[in-house]
């Protein structure tokens, strides 16, 4: 599976091309095509900051929304320190850090 370069990560750039300086976004792996992966990665951004204190929210924010957007049936899981082990459709998962420690994976398996 080939993935991608994400915003955060060493290298990376931001949509305007240039270096980016993103405190928050700590580095991800996605197999989604680059336009759904940026909105995936602000979803998750908005939904982390608007629900800090509440990671079940801010997964039920990400999912409903991706549902939606993209059709169902998408999975999220936020926390620290989990593993995990899936299996989901090709070109349709993200797993992103945010703010430090705490992970956000998002996949899609109907």
């Amino acid at each position: 599976m080939q993935l991608a370069f994400c915003p955060g990560e060493a290298g990376a750039k931001d949509l305007a091309g240039q270096p980016d300086s993103s405190s928050r976004r700590k580095g991800c792996h996605s197999d989604m095509p680059e336009e759904m992966r940026v909105e995936t990665m602000e979803l998750c951004v908005t939904a982390c900051e608007k629900h800090a204190t509440n990671n079940e929210s801010a997964a039920k924010m990400i999912k409903e929304t991706m549902d939606k957007r993209f059709g169902s049936s998408w999975h999220v899981v936020i926390g620290e320190g989990f593993g995990f082990e899936i299996t989901h459709e090709v070109k349709n998962l993200l797993y992103m850090f945010f703010g430090g420690s705490l992970a956000v994976c998002v996949w899609k398996c109907s």
